[in-house]
């Protein structure tokens, strides 16, 4: 190469972005960067342990209200909910870019201020995999796939140590009082899956659909579980006292430290299916 040509390639090198990346979140929208973002504010709990399983919780300057594992996000400013975020609040900490779940209604907001929104919300095990390779390539960590390995090997750990007792044992999971259940297409309807159990709510409602309270009685679970926020006059609904996990108190009842794992689509599933085991061992018929 000609001295002239090499002296213009090196400048314009030196004048190209170092990491530039660009990455297309789960709204379909590619989000370009000149390199890897430094300072992210995070909606979402399930992103904010995600982030900080990759080794990248430094990077967190700001976080949602649910978001408290691992404890050193506690001290992080909060900026309001998901759904109800503190916009101000937001652009005050001056982020490179705001994580947070498809359903926010904050991402156009955001954006017409200017600031970068990648939206990932993880509902099954697939889109967890999917989801952490995505903060992998936004964080420029090159072995995020690590985290779903062990992420794997844990359930089937947590599977290999049930009896073959709790085999077929017919689980209703509440996510909340409404009632919200966990289906079978759902992250923990498959984690109950590979533990043995079946699942009395079908996949073709949904991930976590919104039940008519006389579809759980005429489902007559051998087991229910469910956080202790919800748990409370669970028996006093119509109808619910007939039910066979009711009356054989064949109930779980978890801690909202215990729920908070259970719920999370992230780095902690294989503590989630330990703890669901747990239950089965303990609860089923």
């Amino acid at each position: 190469m000609k001295l002239p040509h090499l002296f213009l390639w090196l400048l314009l090198c030196l004048a190209l972005p170092a990491q530039a990346l660009q990455l297309t979140d789960d709204r379909g929208t590619v989000v370009q960067f000149s390199q890897a973002p430094q300072r992210i504010v995070s909606l979402l709990p399930s992103l904010t342990e995600s982030i900080c399983a990759l080794d990248q919780c430094q990077r967190l300057v700001g976080v949602d209200r649910y978001s408290n594992f691992p404890a050193s996000v506690r001290g992080l400013p909060q900026v309001g909910g998901g759904l109800d975020p503190n916009i101000e609040a937001i652009v005050a900490l001056r982020p490179d870019v705001v994580v947070l779940a498809t359903a926010s209604r904050a991402s156009a907001r955001l954006e017409a201020l200017g600031l970068k929104v990648v939206a990932l919300e993880p509902k099954t095990s697939a889109d967890v995999r999917r989801v952490l390779g995505k903060l992998g390539q936004l964080l420029d960590v090159p072995d995020a796939a690590r985290i779903w390995r062990n992420i794997d090997a844990g359930v089937a750990a947590a599977a290999q140590s049930l009896p073959a007792r709790v085999k077929n044992t017919r689980v209703y999971f509440e996510v909340n009082a409404a009632p919200y259940a966990a289906g079978t297409a759902s992250f923990i309807g498959e984690t109950l899956a590979r533990l043995g159990a079946q699942n009395v709510v079908p996949a073709a409602l949904g991930p976590f659909p919104k039940l008519n309270p006389e579809f759980v009685v005429r489902a007559n679970p051998d087991l229910i579980m469910v956080g202790d926020r919800n748990a409370l006059n669970m028996a006093q609904r119509p109808g619910w006292a007939g039910i066979r996990a009711i009356r054989e108190k064949r109930v779980c009842v978890f801690t909202p430290e215990q729920s908070d794992t259970l719920v999370r689509p992230g780095p902690r599933m294989a503590e989630a299916a330990r703890t669901m085991a747990a239950c089965l061992q303990d609860k089923a018929p």
